[in-house]
């Protein structure tokens, strides 16, 4: 039964390692190719780039575990995910397109930031880089969580004889794949096999929900009400807290680096409109279809009488138990497709940092293109060694490990970017304000364990006072010092 499910497994690698291959003929001569795909993107590559990228395994695993469990409440951080994506279109993208072409023709954030607030270059692009290095760590680890619990679940015992655990073996052969063609291919291979991810997500995700509901034991007349009280309710059980803790998540979108330069390679301005439409049609039905899943799954199994022990894993469940083996391997690439497309991403955002905001500010600054290109590589390399050391925990959440780093980005940079691509006034010392207290704010918040209990009651997630103070600091400091010095352009 397991033959049939890895042959759909293993195409599906070889296809990413051939796009991987592809790119490498075609971009990787130079750091704007090896980084940016040459800013050249066509808008439906960059939109479901952007998409894929974001969403990650927490789409098929997170999401739907938090619905199976909880119910339809937990569909609020859906909503505030889509809102706060389509503001970031509107608001972040079109303005950062240009902004960092010309601004020194920027690759990376924290490049764009020393070239709008030249007076403190120095300490914007390293503070930055540090950033962006240690949260995607913990960002990656999430993925390759996700990766370890797909053979956990689905390949358990099939591969008893390679010295390590089904989990263990998921997370090396996740990261393997990733690895190849991310080191040999860089953004444009990162942005295509996003594409063509992002085409075998929504495919899976209209597919599941609809075979589960109507398929043979299927779940269509099922009521849940019976299964748990109030569980079908948008405001069940529901606190002011928990609602703004849940909705906040959109706060993070303006503050992903991996996200957000898609803006920056899509081809030209004009394309981002473009972008956005076919980048918000393709959430919607995304996150429909988690939705679906997480729902109609839970009442599958209340209807089967069957045990679910990680309600993450309900996907996975599913997809072994109501498709032929063929089928059931395209939905468990469709999940890998999740976790891989952001994987890489922030791999290799994490590498432009080390690449372009330590080796060449500090070590190389005249190193050769293609020197820097095999540095990027060798970075995405030990980035996801550190990532896989995260991850060996089998018993880690993936909803968890991206609600910190997902809230780390978007405290630290969010208001960050907003401001600094609409606000005349801020300058250099708002801006290295806002990025220090937002990323403390939000370690503080979680060291404190503010985030699970707060003064007596809920937690209250670590991305609302990080925000707010990261918010508070740029717009305080910068009114108190003198006037923004010009940023520096091409």
């Amino acid at each position: 039964m397991k033959t049939g499910t890895l042959i759909s497994l293993a195409a599906y690698f070889i296809l990413m390692l051939a796009i991987g291959l592809y790119a490498w003929r075609k971009s990787t001569e130079d750091s704007e190719g090896y980084l940016l795909g040459g800013r050249n993107l066509h808008p439906a590559v960059a939109a479901l780039s952007a998409g894929a990228s974001d969403m990650s395994g927490w789409l098929l695993l997170g999401l739907p575990g938090a619905l199976y469990a909880s119910g339809l409440v937990e569909a609020w951080i859906g909503i505030g995910l889509f809102v706060g994506a389509l503001v970031n279109w509107i608001v972040v993208a079109p303005r950062l397109r240009q902004q960092t072409e010309d601004m020194g023709n920027a690759l990376t954030i924290p490049e764009f930031l020393a070239n709008r607030f030249p007076e403190r270059a120095v300490a914007l692009r390293v503070i930055s880089a540090i950033v962006i290095v240690a949260f995607f760590s913990v960002y990656t680890a999430a993925g390759l969580v996700g990766g370890g619990k797909l053979f956990e679940t689905s390949f358990a015992g099939l591969f008893g004889d390679v010295g390590m655990s089904d989990y263990a073996l998921g997370l090396w052969i996740t990261a393997g794949v990733v690895l190849a063609y991310t080191m040999v291919g860089g953004f444009l291979a990162v942005s295509l096999t996003d594409f063509v991810q992002g085409c075998i997500m929504v495919c899976a995700l209209v597919l599941m929900p609809l075979v589960v509901m109507f398929g043979e034991g299927g779940s269509a007349g099922q009521s849940l009400t019976e299964v748990q009280p109030g569980f079908l309710s948008l405001f069940g059980g529901l606190t002011f807290i928990g609602f703004l803790s849940a909705v906040t998540w959109g706060l993070g979108y303006f503050g992903q680096p991996h996200i957000i330069v898609r803006f920056m390679a899509v081809k030209s301005v004009a394309a981002v409109k473009t972008a956005r439409t076919i980048g918000m049609t393709w959430m919607g039905v995304c996150l429909l279809g988690a939705l679906g899943v997480g729902l109609a799954g839970r009442a599958y199994v209340e209807r089967n009488g069957l045990v679910v022990e990680d309600p993450e894993t309900i996907f996975i469940v599913l997809a072994d138990l109501l498709f032929h083996p063929l089928i059931t391997g395209f939905l468990l690439a469709a999940l890998l497709a999740a976790i891989m497309s952001t994987i890489s991403s922030q791999l290799l955002v994490a590498s432009s940092s080390l690449t372009e905001d330590f080796y060449r500010l500090f070590l190389r600054k005249e190193c050769s293109e293609r020197e820097a290109v095999n540095v990027g590589r060798v970075s995405v390399l030990l980035v996801a060694l550190v990532a896989i050391g995260i991850s060996s925990d089998p018993d880690s959440q993936v909803l968890g490990l991206v609600s910190n780093a997902w809230a780390g980005f978007g405290a630290a940079f969010g208001p960050l970017i907003i401001l600094s691509l609409t606000w005349d006034r801020m300058n250099a010392n708002g801006a290295l304000a806002g990025l220090v207290t937002g990323a403390l704010v939000v370690v503080g918040w979680i060291a404190l364990g503010w985030n699970s209990a707060f003064m007596g009651g809920p937690g209250v997630y670590e991305i609302i006072p990080g925000f707010a103070a990261a918010w508070l600091a740029i717009v305080v400091v910068s009114r108190s010092g003198t006037k923004a010095p010009e940023p520096q352009e091409a």
